[in-house]
């Protein structure tokens, strides 16, 4: 659909009030906006696990996060690794690894709360600025602005912003348009663009018939709603096979830990070996084991951000169990642990295996 663009067309100044109408009536019941006044804790948590993930996957997660650890004072005295493994499932372990280290300073230097001034908030481990626009603003009535993915999208097609969002260029235009249109309800507005950026504004597709700022669209005018925003695109994901071992005996299986440092730090995963063929991977993890692999009994494709494994689990035996942080684990064990990614999935596997 395409219409004539004339200045009653325009953006113009009312739009915020418009979409904080349409918010009021319309706003998505999340368990995290429960609070009235907004917790900032709820607030925190539920932003960070909300970071490239799906909003209905978050609930279950952040309710039972919260029943887990109900304070920030409870997160700080809890083992990293029950912090680990109460994240399992949302992946990019760092950010629960930031939450459980920024939850220690808090205890320390703020008695146990999240502090209200920005710089203090930014000095927090994992807390940008999108992060501390949206505690400040929603939490604590701040005029800031919360700027993700959503409001990048919203505001490129709002205002026909035709340079990449991703180039500081182009999102430098874009902070300059939210600091000028941002009202003094900053908190439910910034609450609004996300919805409306995760309902209506999607990406390739977005539902225009329904969307309260039609009037007032650029892009829509223009015929560029599904041109924009302009992205920079991504660099292709390395793709590596995964070989595995299922090892067993006496109703126990053989687990590892990784590494304190790097991808999937000090997490727990089955022997595992990394190629980029399926051969060379499955030759690699039985020279570590000494052993043979024999029949694959399962098979996944996990993706992560940057990189994609094409996992493959063999059973094992006659093994010889490395160097290293090895142990012998029954699946009651291995449930209380943090499990590397898509390894959680391989002992579910498992587990049905051995019963």
């Amino acid at each position: 659909m395409t219409a004539e663009m004339t200045e009653k067309n325009r953006p113009g100044k009312d739009w915020p009030a418009i979409l904080l109408s349409w918010f009021d009536r319309n706003k998505r019941d999340l368990p995290w906006r429960e609070d009235k006044p907004r917790n900032p804790y709820h607030v925190w948590i539920s932003e960070i696990m909300l970071q490239q993930t799906r909003t209905e996957a978050v609930k279950p997660y952040f309710n039972s996060w919260m029943e887990r650890f109900p304070t920030i004072h409870d997160l700080a005295c809890a083992d990293e690794a029950d912090v680990l493994h109460q994240w399992q499932g949302l992946g990019y372990y760092t950010r629960a690894r930031n939450i459980y280290r920024a939850a220690k300073e808090m205890e320390d230097h703020y008695g146990g709360k999240l502090p209200k001034d920005k710089e203090e908030i930014l000095s927090l481990p994992g807390i940008g600025g999108y992060t501390a626009g949206a505690i400040l603003s929603m939490a604590y009535g701040k005029k800031e602005g919360a700027i993700d993915g959503n409001v990048l999208r919203v505001y490129a097609r709002l205002y026909c912003v035709e340079e990449d969002i991703l180039k500081t260029g182009g999102r430098k235009i874009i902070e300059s348009l939210v600091k000028d249109t941002l009202p003094d309800r900053a908190g439910d507005f910034n609450e609004a663009l996300m919805d409306l950026g995760a309902e209506i504004c999607i990406p390739r597709s977005p539902r225009c018939e329904s969307c309260p700022l039609l009037p007032r669209c650029r892009a829509f005018y223009e015929g560029k709603e599904k041109e924009l925003p302009k992205r920079t695109p991504k660099k292709p994901q390395k793709e590596e096979e995964a070989a595995c071992a299922i090892i067993v005996k006496d109703g126990k299986v053989l687990l590892h830990k990784r590494p304190s440092r790097g991808m999937l730090a000090s997490m727990w995963e089955f022997p595992m070996a990394l190629s980029g063929g399926a051969e060379e991977a499955k030759k690699k993890l039985e020279a570590a084991l000494s052993g043979k692999a024999g029949d694959c009994l399962w098979q996944y494709r996990h993706v992560f951000t940057h990189r994609i494994w094409h996992m493959k689990a063999y059973r094992m035996e006659d093994c010889r169990v490395p160097e290293g942080e090895y142990g012998w684990f029954a699946p009651d064990e291995y449930r209380e642990f943090p499990l590397a990614g898509p390894h959680a999935r391989l002992a579910a596997f498992v587990e049905q295996m051995i019963r």
